[in-house]
């Protein structure tokens, strides 16, 4: 069989999309089409159906994409040890989900790790959606993310830290004088923001011992909630207690343990399973892996210094 078909299957099985899968293969989509004809001339079998906007697989296909991907994976290992990855002479495109709170603790460190080596490449950081990131490292929308959230799926992963969570609120509240008890926690109006990635860990620690929170408010974004909390003395929001300890340096915040067991969170960094650029993915991977390892995170630049003042 002639390897560019294998190629073509692939990029096609991953992207659900001949569009897609021609610009990562550089052909044109009409080249795809008559590609993918080939392949099902040769197998008997349409391989892939249209299903809405995407091409979804047949199990024919389903059942020949490990062994297919496993080929195209090793050629392009092959000619990578061959011609050697250059950082700095690179000139690709790579896109990372993170949450807010990870664009601003963790963005500064990864780009200056990467300039440092790849002053040429490109990273672009696609906002995070948990639910959505299976679909996103399996399809390769994505080269990696960074989440305290469970990823479904096989995909490659290592640890970058622990992370504890408290109870924030105003230095003013009354529950900021002691410990806080599950029955005053699950009074209090909470506050929350949409998107939070580490949102599931709390909700399943709470579900641990049978409850549950609807929080009163909810907001956009992180950076809004030292402000929020200040001003309201009776608000209270679950965060990584080390940026609300952070907060409180600048902030009438106030931080205080969680009334119930929640183990610290590990967050993840999980890479795609595509197969495209192995060798410059492999490289990211380890660089942007170091440099949250390396980092403390740079949640100090959400603080209160110019508001305080006014």
């Amino acid at each position: 069989m002639d390897l560019n078909l294998v190629a073509v299957f692939v990029a096609v099985y991953e992207t659900r999309s001949l569009t897609a899968a021609g610009r990562r293969l550089y052909v044109t989509q009409p080249a795809v089409s008559q590609a993918l004809g080939r392949l099902r001339r040769e197998f008997d079998d349409p391989l892939f159906v249209r299903a809405g906007r995407l091409m979804e697989p047949t199990p024919l296909a389903a059942s020949m994409f490990p062994g297919f991907r496993e080929a195209v994976a090793s050629i392009d290992r092959t000619v990578d040890a061959v011609h050697r990855f250059d950082p700095s002479r690179s000139h690709k495109h790579f896109r990372i989900a993170l949450s807010e709170l990870g664009e601003i603790g963790w963005m500064p460190a990864i780009l200056r790790a990467v300039r440092s080596e790849a002053p040429g490449m490109s990273i672009e950081v696609v906002p995070m959606d948990v639910d959505a990131l299976p679909e996103w490292l399996g399809r390769g929308v994505v080269d990696l993310a960074v989440t305290p959230s469970p990823v479904a799926g096989s995909f490659a992963q290592v640890v970058l830290k622990s992370q504890g969570y408290g109870v924030a609120m105003s230095a003013r509240n009354p529950l900021a004088v002691g410990p806080v008890s599950l029955d005053a926690y699950l009074a209090a109006p909470h506050v929350a923001v949409a998107g939070d990635s580490g949102s599931p860990n709390i909700a399943a620690a709470l579900a641990r011992i049978g409850v549950a929170i609807e929080p009163r408010v909810r907001v956009n974004h992180f950076t809004s909630l030292p402000l929020l909390l200040a001003g309201d003395d009776e608000l209270v929001a679950t965060v990584p207690d080390t940026i609300a300890e952070g907060w409180a340096k600048t902030w009438p915040v106030a931080v205080r343990p969680l009334p119930f067991e929640m183990p610290p969170v590990d967050v993840r960094l999980y890479r795609r399973a595509t197969t495209q650029q192995p060798a410059a993915l492999d490289w990211l991977y380890r660089v942007v892996a170091r440099a949250i390892q390396g980092s403390s995170g740079q949640f100090f630049v959400i603080h209160g210094d110019a508001l305080a003042e006014s």
